[in-house]
């Protein structure tokens, strides 16, 4: 990915994240995240990650910002009413900043091993097959195996495959959670009525 690239989305990203902060009305929040999700999926193409950055723009911003947009829409929420602001949120929040500053100045100066990339060409992928059937990982005529050995790089099998097997569970309970989200907002946007 070339630079500008990289600096143009991390840019995207950042603005749509101060957005969701500045902006008062809930829908327009909503819609900067959108943004924020956008400038995620062009890094992710940036990243030679298709597969990711399609999903990012097709569940995310199409699937679960409408989701959000709808519970919005359902609970009514008002621009929120501007209030005294006390000191000890503001000392807090410039606290964390502080830390996050610490951090990444932490993380950027330190140099690691200029390590390449292997190059995904034919012979590094029939390895990678070999090394990942030779410890069970997958089986010898599985689809993974098979798309290695012709030299393609099967993502959406491996994603797959890590999704259903080491990370079922939390899956799962996200899932869950969502839907009693979802349950949850539309209970509370009925309007009840007073009884006589």
């Amino acid at each position: 990915m070339p630079s500008y690239l990289f600096w143009l989305f991390s840019c995207v990203m950042l603005i749509g994240g101060g957005a969701v902060i500045a902006l008062r009305n809930p829908v327009a929040s909503a819609l900067a995240v959108v943004t924020c999700f956008v400038g995620l999926a062009g890094l992710f193409v940036g990243l030679s990650a298709f597969f990711v950055g399609v999903i990012q723009i097709l569940v995310y911003t199409g699937a679960v910002m409408v989701l959000f947009l709808f519970i919005i829409m359902l609970l009514d929420l008002k621009d929120e009413v501007r209030r005294a602001k006390p000191l000890a949120p503001i000392i807090g929040g410039l606290g964390l900043v502080m830390a996050f500053v610490v951090q990444l100045i932490g993380v950027l100066s330190s140099r690691t091993a200029d390590t390449a990339v292997p190059a995904l060409d034919r012979a590094t992928l029939t390895e990678a097959a070999s090394t990942l059937v030779d410890s069970g990982t997958i089986a010898a005529t599985g689809k993974i195996a098979t798309a290695l050995n012709a030299g393609t790089l099967p993502d959406v099998h491996l994603i797959g495959r890590i999704l259903f097997t080491n990370y079922n569970l939390p899956l799962q309970i996200l899932g869950v959670l969502l839907l009693v989200a979802t349950v949850g907002c539309v209970a509370l946007s009925k309007k009840t009525t007073p009884s006589d």
